[in-house]
This record gives structure tokens, C-alpha cells and sequence, in this order.
């Protein structure tokens, strides 16, 4: 987890820099390519260039269908890493991703690119290079204060327009429509016949069931 180091790490022998990138994925690997490339560090021997690899997430509470709750984990950046590099300067006095860094972490398995600027081809055509672009320190303060302040949401899969039925209460079994879901709340809004009327009646999540 982000420690309490500066987001921008400096080696006083030397113009050393770690900084925090993101790294597009395939979808649904995120977990695969943390592993992953963790291992290909140390069999690389990379160990003193990459520092970090995170995936920022946020505590969920999912309901199940038997109306009791799992703790869970929700990605805010689905299909994204966070990883803190080593930076140096070229000759020039521009900022880069150190190469046998960038080479590791390109070349692991569902990786498909740094977020960056793309370098336009001096010729021919196609996709020019992509220089990656480092997060800025209110950026990574942003998103790890995020993981570590935010309440857990109850998810729950249900939405507008979906047909339910009462488990228990004074509505036990009847069957309605949901018309609004507040998540913040852990409650639904739904269209019950009551007395051969529709009536809105404001239900808890593990109150209903949702009907196929």
C-alpha cells in the first residue's frame, strides 16, 4: 500500500527518481499481471527500479440473494495498475522511464501499454511510441486517499425497472417493480399493488429478492 514516503523518491548521489505511472491491462488481469510482474522483478533483478505495484481499491459490501452481505473489494480503475518506477534524466535533462524497468514491465503478460503522450513516426505510418507520463503528486495523494477514507458501498444487482418480491416485513411476499435504487442508503424505492393500486413503498436491500 502507498507508504508515507513522498510520492517522488530522490537519491542524493545521484539524479534517481521514483515516480508513480499507470499501466493499461488487459481487462479482468490486473490481480494476474501484479503477480506476475512481481515475480519477473526478482527473476530480472529489477528489485532496486521497481518500487511499488498497486491496484486501488475501495471496500464494498455485495448482498447476496439470501439477503446476508460479503465483504468485498471494488478496482477504482478497473483494467489499470499503479506502479512507482525509477525515473532518470537523460541527456538532454528529461525525465524517463529507466529502460530495463519500462522492458519488465512492458513485456509481462496482459500488458498493453503505459498511459502516456504518443510520439508521432518522424515516417511511414502507424502508432508512434508511447512516452509514459508520470502521475502528479496530488494525483496519487488523490487515489490512495481514496482506498483509505472511503466508507463501504453496498452493491446490490438490482436497478430501475426490475421485478421483486418481498422476503419480510408487513409487505411479506408481495411483488413489485424497483423505481429507484439508493445505494447510500441500502434501500429501493418499489411499486407494490397494494389494495389493486400501485403504491411506492421504500424497501431495506435484504428486504426483496429479485425475481428472474
Amino acid at each position: 500500500m502507498f507508504t508515507d514516503d513522498d510520492q517522488l523518491l530522490s537519491d542524493e548521489r545521484s539524479e534517481v527518481l521514483f515516480q508513480w505511472y499507470a499501466v493499461q491491462i488487459a481487462s479482468g488481469c490486473e490481480k494476474k499481471v501484479k503477480s506476475s510482474l512481481e515475480q519477473r522483478i526478482k527473476t530480472l533483478d529489477v528489485e532496486d527500479r521497481i518500487k511499488q505495484i498497486e491496484i486501488p481499491q475501495t471496500p464494498t459490501v455485495k448482498l447476496r440473494k439470501d439477503g446476508t452481505r460479503l465483504n468485498s473489494e471494488e478496482k477504482i480503475f478497473p483494467g489499470y495498475v499503479l506502479i512507482q518506477i525509477k525515473t532518470v534524466r537523460n541527456e538532454i535533462g528529461q525525465l524517463e522511464v529507466d529502460d530495463d524497468a519500462w522492458l519488465a514491465v512492458k513485456s509481462t503478460p496482459h500488458v498493453i501499454n503505459f498511459v502516456g503522450t504518443e510520439q508521432k513516426r518522424h515516417y511511414g505510418r502507424g502508432r508512434g511510441h508511447v512516452k509514459p507520463r508520470p502521475l502528479s503528486e496530488k494525483e496519487v495523494e488523490r487515489i490512495f486517499r481514496v482506498t483509505i477514507e472511503q466508507e463501504p458501498v453496498l452493491k446490490i444487482n438490482m436497478a430501475q425497472g426490475d421485478k421483486i418480491k418481498v422476503l419480510n416485513g408487513p409487505f411479506k411476499d408481495f411483488e413489485g417493480e424497483v423505481v429507484e435504487v439508493s445505494p447510500e442508503r441500502s434501500k429501493l424505492k418499489a411499486l407494490l399493488s397494494i389494495f389493486g393500486r400501485d403504491t411506492p413503498v421504500e424497501l431495506e436491500f435484504n428486504q426483496v429478492q429479485k425475481q428472474n
